[in-house]
Formats: structure tokens, sequence, C-alpha cells
């Protein structure tokens, strides 16, 4: 087993955390400061948007654990060769269901998503 392996896993429960504390600070710890968010927009188009605007953003939501959902999430898969690592997970951030590949860099010794590509469907 890849010694690296319980990091990643330990990013992608942190990352879950954040996501349904709408944390941007316990976010923010995770990703890389260049880093960025690329999705399909809704009209069709790539969407890239910085980590400083993204965290901005999640500041503003609501967080599921505050709304009284449940959470549901999954690490679908982790992929590790040398310094570069895809956690692909699976995450409710009531109504959406969203699929993130969150593409990690060891960084000085440390794991931080440097680019998160995402999806979801309601």
């Amino acid at each position: 087993m890849n010694s690296d392996i319980p990091a990643l896993r330990s990013i992608a429960q942190t990352y879950f955390d954040a996501a349904y504390e709408m944390d941007a600070e316990k976010f923010s710890s995770l990703f890389h400061p260049s880093s960025s968010v690329t999705k399909i927009s809704e009209d069709g188009n790539v969407s890239v948007t910085p980590i400083a605007a993204w965290l901005a953003a999640v500041r503003n939501m609501k967080a599921p654990k505050q709304q009284g959902f449940e959470r549901d999430d999954q690490i679908l898969s982790i992929d590790a060769e040398k310094e570069l690592a895809i956690l692909k997970v699976k995450l409710q951030v009531h109504p959406r269901v969203f699929t993130d590949m969150l593409s990690c860099l060891k960084v000085h010794g440390t794991w931080k998503i440097v680019q998160k590509v995402m999806t979801s469907n309601t």
C-alpha cells in the first residue's frame, strides 16, 4: 500500500467535513493558494474560478449541517504516483450531489489540492 494513501484519505475526510460545515477556513487549509475550481457552467462553457473567489462564495453559503441535512460522503478512488494524486469523491450538498476530481500535489512534503474539477446533479 502506498504510504501516502492515509494522508490522502485524511484530505478527503477534511474536505467532506468542510463541505458539511461550509467552513471556508477548513477548505483553505487543503487548497494550494494558486489552485482553482473548474466546472461546466450553466451556459455549457468551461468556468474556472480562482480558489480565493470560490472560498469567498463558500463563506456566503448555508451549511448542510446547520440545515439539519444528513451527510452522504464517499471516496470513490485514490490514485497516487510520486508527488501526484487524484482523489475522486462524491458528496451531497443538498439538494445537489457533487462528484469532484481533486488533483493533488505533494508540495514541500505536504499534500495540497491544486485543482478541483466538479460536476453535480440534482
